[in-house]
């Protein structure tokens, strides 16, 4: 039997994906240690464009991370500290005079980049937080009726500290389904902080090699999630899990079609980065719980039990999803 179309180049990008992963957790974990996790579902993001939530206290070196992955795959990065005061302008840039020409230009603000690092998201006023949404969503921003393209890929990474809560706006439904996972930060082992306190040196911009890998290779990948195959049983297996979410009765508000095609874009990328241009059952469960765990809005008892079940440690309502999403499972045979 002859090989079909593409096959080559398909199996050149199941071998590409995952060396692009073990080489950015080689080369990421140099300085931030304990983070295999994180980053591999960062790189299924930027392949996606899909958005990412870090949530986390003070000190996990949220941002180090990011500044580091973007720096590894040669991308532009811009980290906006967001503040109550802020207005859309100091994030999507303005109409100026140019002194030279005499004319009004648009100046560009710090979303213009490949990576963007929302730090604090929820400090930032509602305004400035819909100031974003046209730019995670059409990727371009739209000043004085003119639309600019944002450059591609384009990703926005944004933080919040689920401690404090004062001085801050929490973020609606509807910009939160605009992420594509949220990633909850845990403070790292006590191996793991070891190797940290050991490697810890004075941070020198300067001394940061050159990128290592080319963007590229990154948009070659990117191009290929596209072509990872899905049989039509694991789509049906898919859309049963994600609509069964919508009628539990434990369950306020369950995830969206938009939801969906995220989750399958993401299960896509996920494949890739385990060198297979398949999708398995498998990869609905691996992917659940980062897609699902701030699109569904449970009921107060339900969250009260939970609390009740688990009285120290973690984040209840998360624990109580991750429950809720396994229980589901439990109940909804997978293809064979």
């Amino acid at each position: 039997m002859s090989e079909p179309a593409g096959a080559p180049e398909r199996a050149a990008l199941a071998e590409e994906a995952p060396r692009l992963l073990a080489t950015l957790r080689t080369e990421i974990g140099r300085r931030v240690v304990g983070m295999e996790e994180p980053i591999r579902w960062m790189l299924v993001g930027l392949l996606c464009e899909g958005h990412i939530l870090l949530e986390g206290v003070p000190g996990l070196a949220k941002t180090l991370l990011v500044r580091r992955f973007s720096q590894r795959l040669d991308l532009s990065f811009r980290r906006i500290q967001f503040t109550p005061d802020m207005l859309p302008s100091d994030i999507l840039g303005n109409i100026a005079l140019d002194p030279e020409s005499q004319k009004l230009s648009f100046r560009p603000g710090p979303i213009f980049a490949h990576v963007i690092l929302a730090d604090e998201i929820n400090r930032a006023p509602p305004k400035v937080q819909s100031a974003l949404l046209e730019a995670m969503q059409e990727r371009q921003v739209t000043i004085d009726g003119v639309s600019h393209p944002l450059p591609r890929p384009f990703l926005v990474i944004a933080t919040q500290n689920p401690i404090e809560q004062e001085g801050t706006y929490p973020l609606p439904e509807a910009e939160m389904d605009r992420f594509l996972f949220r990633l909850l930060l845990q403070y790292p082992g006590e191996a793991e902080e070891l190797a940290m306190l050991t490697a810890t040196r004075a941070e020198d911009p300067d001394d940061e090699p050159p990128p290592t890998l080319e963007r590229a290779a990154v948009e070659r990948i990117a191009r290929g999630v596209d072509r990872v195959r899905a049989d039509p049983e694991v789509l049906a297996y898919l859309n049963r899990f994600v609509r069964s979410t919508r009628t539990d009765p434990r369950v306020v508000l369950g995830a969206s079609p938009r939801a969906s095609a995220l989750f399958l874009r993401a299960m896509r990328a996920n494949a890739l980065l385990d060198a297979r241009m398949y999708l398995l059952p498998d990869d609905v469960k691996a992917l659940a719980f980062p897609v699902l765990n701030h699109r569904l809005l449970l009921r107060a008892d339900v969250l009260a039990q939970s609390m009740r079940a688990h009285p120290t440690g973690g984040d209840p309502t998360s624990r109580a999803i991750a429950e809720l999403i396994e229980s589901l499972f439990r109940t909804l045979p997978a293809p064979r």
